[in-house]
């Protein structure tokens, strides 16, 4: 996988953005999608509308990734 950030484009509220996110950002990003049954469109309006004005959109995509691996692990780890 291409470790440097890969720039793709994303709609939100009808308004073409680009994120730039590194491959395995992306791969973990459509995998929570999928696994939420939405478009990835509408978990980034999700993500977008629950950040911080002072984060970016990139930073929060990955923090959300972050969270919800962090989140799968304790749950794993409880059982």
């Amino acid at each position: 996988m291409n470790t440097r950030p890969q720039k793709h484009s994303l709609t939100l509220k009808g308004h073409r953005t680009s994120v730039s996110l590194e491959d395995e950002f992306w791969e973990a990003f459509r995998m929570i999608a999928a696994e939420r049954n939405m478009p990835i469109n509408a978990l980034a309006v999700e993500i977008d509308e629950s950040r911080d004005v002072d984060s970016g959109l990139a930073s929060s995509i990955r923090l959300y990734v972050l969270r919800h691996l962090q989140q799968q692990l304790e749950m794993r780890q409880a059982s």
